[in-house]
């Protein structure tokens, strides 16, 4: 170490000295008298700074046999490794050349000469830490994938570069469409660094695209625990997946641990329509009616929804239009301004043939804020008013136009759905759907249970004329499937 220090002071003195000496005798404009013994040589300007830089050559080529002498010596003293220290010096200093150039040419996108120079440093440099990632991404850009395969597997093989080893197999996994294997390599690569924020989101994008849901739900908590992720987000994603969870179950018929999933989903995130659907339903049938009311209740006081009220529908079958009235009493106090409350009375009041009242329960929604649903009852009303035939038609033709109102849009790509999933159908993001408003009159109906959720076939229709069995086909345009038909 002292002797590296001292060579390198030297050298800054002797280089300095000759940059000032040369700079004085050009300003000066006078040549070099040098004497030698009897033989006198006299140097112009030029020729003074062409001797400099000669003894400056001279003096590294000295510094060079200086050092190899001490290392000779050392040698000799019984110093077995200092002649290949020596020597392994400037072979590490011409490797890490090789390998700095090999990295810039491999960010220049210029895979043959990022080849070359990974094999020179490989031969260089005996680091197969530094060199094999670089020879496999060199190769792997050049198109040689089996080359590149063959290091990454080598990288994976030693403790210091596993993770990048098998971050590197699972792209070419993942080039090659094999999900499952990506996965698996996913996973192993987060057991080796649970903090990584990439790798985290990418294993939970493979979960989702294999639709393992389990695994999504452990690898969303390990993203939490690493402080990755907001714990009010945590919570409502973890509902989203564990919703998931209930819907495979169910389609597997494993009725038990669907509803287990449903509940937990609802307990997560009460507010989440679709999951306190899901939930009352399946309290409903197992016999928890009140937990069922209390769960739909609950969502509505945050979200009013369709959907929320056709799972409200139903818990009871078989009640006259009044008795239904009665019941929904409980959901439609609870923020009766609202339109999707003032539209959904509305529809009970036409199912009990009490149209009056569902004017005024509709009020000046087909008005001041029209939409498919609300001109369509609004012709409902008119029609059981007995009104003429070009007023329904009137009211009808005007909900062919307007807009469906709030409807499940991603809020990524602003794809609109018919119904709620925890992935966007049109850009695969996930729990981006959000029920909202949107102008898009062309788009399929928001949920099943969009117009007339109640009464969709309950009015008594005359056919008497061709107009009239036109407006029949405008009102059953949305056939319902749901239980609030009923």
């Amino acid at each position: 170490m002292f002797w590296t220090l001292l060579k390198v002071v030297i050298f800054i003195a002797v280089v300095a000295g000759l940059a000032i000496g040369a700079s004085a005798l050009l300003d000066s404009g006078q040549g070099v008298r040098l004497a030698i013994a009897d033989i006198e040589f006299v140097l112009g300007p030029i020729q003074s700074v062409i001797a400099a830089v000669a003894a400056l050559v001279a003096l590294w080529l000295i510094l060079k046999l200086v050092g190899l002498s001490v290392a000779l010596l050392r040698f000799l003293n019984g110093d077995e490794t200092a002649l290949t220290r020596f020597f392994a010096r400037s072979r590490e200093k011409r490797g890490l050349d090789a390998l700095s150039e090999g990295w810039i040419a491999l960010a220049a996108q210029d895979g043959k000469r990022a080849v070359i120079k990974a094999n020179k440093a490989e031969k260089l440099l005996n680091r197969p830490d530094l060199t094999n990632l670089l020879i496999a991404q060199a190769a792997e850009l050049k198109g040689n994938r089996e080359k590149a395969k063959e290091y990454y597997k080598l990288l994976v093989s030693d403790d210091r570069t596993r993770f990048v080893g098998i971050q590197g197999l699972m792209r070419q996994k993942l080039e090659d469409g094999d999900r499952d294997t990506a996965m698996k390599l996913a996973q192993k690569a987060l057991s080796l660094k649970p903090g990584d924020v990439a790798m985290q989101d990418m294993l939970l994008k493979l979960q989702h695209d294999c639709t393992d849901w389990s695994g999504a739900r452990h690898t969303l908590l390990t993203k939490t625990k690493h402080g990755n992720l907001p714990k009010d987000v945590y919570k409502r994603r973890d509902a989203v997946l564990a919703l998931q969870q209930s819907i495979a179950a169910e389609a597997a018929g494993n009725t038990a641990a669907a509803r287990d999933a449903a509940i937990e989903a609802n307990a997560l995130a009460p507010h989440l329509v679709p999951a306190a659907a899901r939930a009352a339903r399946m309290l409903h049938e197992y016999g928890k009616h009140r937990a069922a009311v209390n769960a739909l209740k609950k969502a509505w006081t945050q979200t009013p929804h369709p959907d929320l009220a056709a799972a409200f529908a139903g818990l009871a079958h078989d009640e006259t239009p009044t008795a239904r009235l009665r019941r929904f009493d409980k959901l439609l106090s609870i923020k009766p301004d609202h339109p999707e409350t003032r539209m959904l009375k509305a529809e009970l009041l036409i199912a009990a043939e009490d149209f009056p009242a569902a004017r005024r329960a509709l009020g000046d929604l087909a008005t001041s804020k029209p939409t498919t649903r609300s001109l369509t009852i609004m012709a409902a009303i008119e029609r059981g008013e007995g009104s003429d035939d070009a007023v329904v038609r009137g009211w009808l033709t005007s909900a062919l136009t307007a807009g469906r109102g709030p409807q499940w849009v991603c809020t990524s790509c602003h794809h609109i759905q018919a119904t709620w999933s925890a992935i966007c159908e049109n850009c695969g993001a996930f729990d981006t759907l959000e029920w909202t408003e949107t102008t898009d009159t062309a788009s399929v109906s928001a949920t099943q249970t969009a117009m007339l959720p109640l009464i969709v076939g309950a009015l008594s229709k005359p056919d008497s004329s061709e107009a009239d069995a036109e407006d029949d086909a405008i009102l059953d345009a949305e056939p319902v499937t749901s239980d609030a038909r009923a």
